[in-house]
């Protein structure tokens, strides 16, 4: 007798599916707005070439860019995870802990559909 290797039915991971599926979308709009900030994509003025002199105002441009810049930084990662999962969905492998073999809960994966490890096994890691 052969060991069923656990994993979620079919019809589970398409619901998975469907749930990574909306988070990119939303996540890659997030990103969009975060780029067209980070990039002044969307200020056609003159600001940048006034012959004023803002000391304060710029570097507080300055770090607002910096902070845009990590938050898009951040969010990439979180989209690239995302489709780490909806490959790990076509594979019939999502939602199996990468620690203990067993399967993460739903409401969990609900949660935060690109985890990994199950709670069990981030807690084992502390």
């Amino acid at each position: 007798m052969v060991d069923e290797v656990a994993r979620y039915s079919d019809a589970d991971l398409a619901e998975f599916k469907v749930i990574i599926q909306n988070k990119i979308v939303k996540a890659q709009a997030d990103l969009d707005l975060i780029k067209s900030a980070y990039m002044n994509d969307l200020n056609n003025g003159t600001d940048d070439t006034s012959p004023t002199f803002k000391a304060f105002e710029e570097g507080s441009e300055i770090m607002s860019k910096e902070a845009n810049s990590q938050l898009a930084i951040r969010q990439e990662k979180f989209i690239r995870d995302l489709k780490s999962a909806l490959f790990r969905v076509e594979n019939k492998t999502y939602g199996v802990c990468r620690i203990t073999g067993k399967l993460i809960g739903k409401e969990r994966l609900k949660i935060v559909p690109h985890a990994t490890m199950s709670i069990e096994a981030k807690n084992l890691q502390r």
